[in-house]
């Protein structure tokens, strides 16, 4: 929960026992899977460029119980739910996040407006967001600054004349409201190990006066008497009242803005990102003002090249490994193809059962798919290449071995007859070690053998973070492995009947 800046601490706390009691009564009916409901006034969630310590933030944390204890409740929904009760709270600026795990990567719609003038740069960056308002786009939580331009301010003006006039310094002046405000430090206290600073300031009615503020006294020497008097510090100085920006955020030396919003539970970030990308491709931007979309977004880009390149890497270091081994670049070629059709597993899966395309996970998956898928391959095509040398009984007129075509043909049926058992087994033991990841299987090995219950249960919270990589490993070898049985023998056939159609044409030729 956020109020403006510049709010008291006492009013906060009054605003989050309203917002305490909204999410309570809201949770009610689930408070038989709910741990904790905590509330923190004066701190806030805090990102990448703000402070969590604020007196206008609060933060309140919901915790629940183990997943298998939820009773098949999904904390999504509830999340839906605090959502609506909370749309038209009058008084605060109130977020819904899940607790974000791992280092902060930003918000999932996050578009930074970069230019050299500040003040331009607010009247883009408020241009912008007033075009994305007018799109509506659904599943936008709402769109809004990284900078408060209202924080409260009060200058305090030293006139340095009259300060010098008076014997003082700035330095003097600015001490006596500091250590008002703030306190001053004169002494320790000391109980057991630890040492505690003893602060000295001004009571809480003196020091949200004004007046009193302003009529402190300050001990100078009197150039008449020569004796020490006391002076008012609004002899010296006048104040003013004004507002200025929360701070000034700077990226590789330019000044931003960001827009940043939540996205609603349910709605997916990636198509979100993409309406916002066609929404804002014809909004015009003065030279020098860009604008560009970050946060998830970027750092889902950088890991999906990242994955891109270690793909590629993997797959020609096996390709080099392969050329080495057989001798030859056809027969990896037709390895190298099953991998390629693992994919069509992945992306079949994926799409049949609308599950998404976690970039990180699923590219995971599809790396170590790649190594599963040539194994198969190469016990496949390698047992064919050697049936074909223990068969090469014929000689032709040029002293060179050869096969016939059914003698070929019999040698990919043998080879796929006896390789059938091992590439199946290794499908099958993948794809079965894998499935207690995917659904979140959940046993108690003490119980198991203390009470013979397992307490066997299926869903985690962390089966959201292994389950993509490990529903990518079994689509994808599931239809790999029918390819490869299927359309490795087929493809290894054509390469030998071409190999003999251009060995047979260079024959002729020749004479």
């Amino acid at each position: 929960m956020e109020l403006p800046l510049g709010t008291d601490i006492h009013k906060t706390d009054e605003v989050s026992s309203r917002v305490e009691k909204i999410v309570k009564k809201t949770l009610e009916p689930y408070n038989d899977i709910i741990r904790s409901v905590a509330t923190n006034v004066g701190s806030g969630k805090g990102g990448m460029f703000e402070a969590s310590r604020a007196a206008n933030k609060s933060l309140t944390t919901i915790s629940f119980v183990e997943f298998k204890e939820r009773g098949g409740v999904s904390t999504s929904e509830l999340m839906k739910e605090l959502t609506g009760k909370f749309k038209g709270f009058v008084g605060a600026k109130i977020f819904i996040e899940k607790n974000s795990d791992g280092p902060p990567v930003g918000y999932p719609i996050n578009i930074e407006v970069s230019g050299d003038d500040f003040e331009k740069l607010l009247i883009q960056a408020n241009r912008l967001k007033q075009k994305l308002d007018e799109e509506r786009i659904p599943g936008v939580e709402e769109l809004k600054l990284d900078l408060d331009q209202g924080k409260p301010e009060m200058l305090i003006n030293i006139d340095r004349d009259k300060v010098r006039r008076f014997g003082l310094s700035t330095n003097q002046v600015a001490s006596a409201l500091r250590n008002s405000l703030y306190g001053l430090e004169v002494s320790k206290f000391k109980d057991g190990e630890d040492e505690y600073d003893i602060m000295l300031r001004l009571s809480d009615k003196y020091r949200y006066d004004v007046p009193a503020l302003m009529n402190q006294k300050l001990n100078v020497m009197s150039p008449v008497s020569n004796q020490m008097v006391q002076l008012p510090i609004s002899a010296v100085t006048t104040y003013s009242y004004g507002s200025t920006y929360e701070r000034i955020n700077r990226i590789e030396n330019t000044r931003v803005v960001t827009v940043y919003s939540n996205v609603e539970e349910g709605f997916n970030a990636n198509e979100i990102n993409t309406k916002i990308r066609e929404a804002l491709a014809d909004f015009e931007m003065p030279k020098g003002y860009t604008h560009k979309l970050t946060g998830e977004q970027e750092e889902q880009e950088e890991t999906s090249a990242f994955l891109t390149q270690a793909l590629l890497i993997a797959l020609a270091l096996i390709t080099l490994i392969l050329v080495t081994q057989f001798n030859s670049a056809v027969k990896p070629l037709i390895i190298m193809i099953t991998v390629l059709f693992s994919t069509i597993g992945v992306f079949l899966g994926l799409g049949t059962f609308q599950m998404p395309f976690v970039i990180l996970m699923t590219g995971i998956g599809i790396i170590s798919l790649a190594g599963i898928v040539v194994n198969n391959g190469i016990v496949l095509v390698d047992y064919i290449d050697l049936l074909r040398k223990e068969k090469k009984a014929n000689t032709d007129l040029q002293g060179r071995k050869y096969l016939t075509p059914q003698q070929e043909i019999d040698c990919i049926a043998q080879a796929g007859k006896t390789r059938l058992r091992p590439v199946l087994l290794t499908a099958i033991t993948t794809v079965l070690g894998l499935l207690p990841l995917a659904v979140g299987m959940n046993f108690n090995f003490l119980t198991l053998f203390t009470e013979f219950d397992p307490q066997l249960s299926f869903g985690s919270d962390s089966t959201a973070f292994w389950g993509p990589m490990s529903w990518t490993v079994i689509f994808g070898l599931t239809v790999a492995t029918f390819l490869t049985l299927i359309v490795a023998p087929v493809m290894f056939r054509i390469s030998t009947q071409i190999e003999h159609r251009f060995y047979n044409l260079f024959s002729r030729n020749k004479k």
